[in-house]
């Protein structure tokens, strides 16, 4: 049994040695792309199926190349080629929003006010500061004293020329 083993085996391996060694050996020495060459022949067939055989005349016509180019196995797909969506920029016109400078709150709060036959002076509080105005004077070079009444007292803001008034006490 053992013999009939090794049998098989080596004329497995001598058929796998041979046909790996013959290509080699019929290899043309030129690896070029070579043209397949068939010979036309005549118009009578024999009935019987046969070819007759060609003439050796007869001059060889080349056969074109019919395989085909580019990738065999390229992926392919029936459904059309999605398309993309172009967006287009339309320019936007923001009008610009003019704000119209306006006064800031008053910052003032009246305390009193002092009488003299002269001159009358009112008392104002800024915080934690306390100013003693007339008509005419400048606080923090921002608030100008336009006018004092029995009513009210009248500020400029003096960097938009815009007055307030400020309510100084009632007509008693």
């Amino acid at each position: 049994m053992n013999n009939k083993k090794a049998v098989g085996w080596v004329a497995f391996l001598g058929v796998a040695a041979a046909l790996t060694w013959l290509p080699e050996y019929f290899k043309q020495a030129d690896d070029g792309e070579v043209d397949a060459v068939a010979v036309t022949a005549p118009a009578k067939a024999s009935a019987k199926g046969q070819l007759p055989a060609a003439k050796a005349s007869a001059a060889p016509v080349a056969i074109k190349d019919l395989s085909p180019a580019g990738d065999l196995f390229a992926a392919h797909s029936w459904k059309a080629a999605p398309t993309l969506a172009s967006v287009t920029e339309q320019p936007v016109n923001v009008a610009q929003v003019v704000q119209t400078p306006t006064v800031p709150p008053m910052p003032f709060q009246f305390i009193g006010r002092m009488d003299d036959r002269t001159d009358l002076q009112v008392f104002l509080q800024n915080g934690e500061k306390i100013y003693v105005v007339r008509k005419g004077d400048v606080i923090d070079e921002t608030w100008k004293i336009e006018r004092i009444s029995d009513m009210e007292l009248s500020l400029v803001y003096l960097p938009l020329h815009l007055s307030q008034t400020l309510s100084v006490g009632s007509a008693q």
